[in-house]
């Protein structure tokens, strides 16, 4: 029978995975670094987070970026002492983006708004040790465009504070996002389009979520390999927006295309957001917890993941 077309794909990966595999076995000495994305708990404790995180064997968390104002979200060195207990280690920030601060908005004050939201996230992660920040181009929950214009307004607001990237060696991560929850940059393609207008050092990398990049991309492993060394966070959930293992996601041919880019190499983070099905998941940002719900999803998502890297590694 003659396989499908996505199946080509997968094959052709397969195949280079197993070359590189033979040919240079020390690139497979390293393993992908595994995180988790803390804002999906609600109104949980870091804490709690934290203790949860260090049970199940995760050594990174992707923390909120809850400083949507200065006498809000987390404080450095209490951060760093929870985590420092549980051996924890901060991979980055998971910067949210709505019409209240949107880099790309045709009003001057939810722009303004934007800016002073990523100079406190910028020196935050700065001080608890992380190594990126998402950024989103424009506010997620708007799939309306307001105009023809926000590409060009949001390259511009960004650019605005494109110098603090830098200035605190942090990793600005442009996340593409689908069309049904942003008004653009949708693909891997966007984002490196969207990069190169902001044209700054401080602005080179990609945040992927294989959750919108299966409504989004043509081949997600694909996807990967066209984002290469720029990609250095990728959210993962499976197919449903749940649990690793629970959909029909390819796992395999997104770990592969991983180490095809040497994610494993430069330090690249795995970090699961599994927020459920559905079309908004944003209400969970403040949802009460249910504990041995999301004590499941974690220990689920991470052995169905070390165990499918074990089988590809063996």
């Amino acid at each position: 029978m003659k396989k499908q077309n996505f199946e080509l794909k997968n094959e052709k990966i397969r195949e280079s995975f197993l070359k590189l595999k033979s040919e240079n076995p020390e690139r497979f000495q390293k393993r992908l670094n595994f995180s988790w994305s803390n804002w999906g708990f609600g109104m949980e404790s870091l804490a709690d987070s934290a203790e949860r995180l260090s049970r199940a064997g995760i050594k990174y968390i992707e923390l909120h970026g809850n400083h949507y104002g200065s006498d809000l979200g987390y404080k450095p060195e209490e951060t760093l002492k929870i985590l420092n207990e549980y051996g924890i280690k901060v991979a980055g920030v998971c910067g949210m983006f709505s019409e209240d601060n949107d880099l790309s908005s045709n009003r001057a004050m939810q722009r303004q708004a934007a800016i002073d939201y990523l100079k406190r996230e910028i020196e935050f992660t700065n001080k608890v040790g992380g190594e990126y920040i998402l950024v989103v181009p424009g506010a997620v929950g708007r799939s309306n465009a307001y105009d023809d214009m926000e590409f060009e307004r949001s390259v511009e607001t960004l650019s605005l504070v494109a110098d603090l990237f830098t200035q605190y060696n942090v990793k600005a991560a442009i996340e593409p996002i689908r069309s049904a929850e942003v008004s653009f940059v949708h693909t891997v393609k966007d984002a490196i389009e969207y990069i190169n207008a902001v044209n700054h050092p401080g602005v080179q990398h990609i945040n992927g979520d294989v959750y919108h990049m299966q409504v989004e991309e043509k081949h997600i492993g694909e996807a990967i390999l066209e984002a290469g060394s720029r990609l250095f966070n990728l959210h993962m959930a499976d197919s449903n927006r749940c649990a690793l293992g629970d959909g029909s996601l390819d796992i395999d041919t997104i770990i592969m295309a991983l180490y095809l880019i040497g994610y494993n190499q430069y330090g690249g983070f795995v970090t699961p957001e599994p927020l459920g099905p559905g079309g908004a998941p944003y209400p969970a940002m403040y949802g009460k917890p249910d504990k041995k719900v999301l004590d499941k999803l974690v220990i689920d998502s991470y052995r169905y993941f070390i165990e499918r890297e074990n089988e590809l590694l063996k």
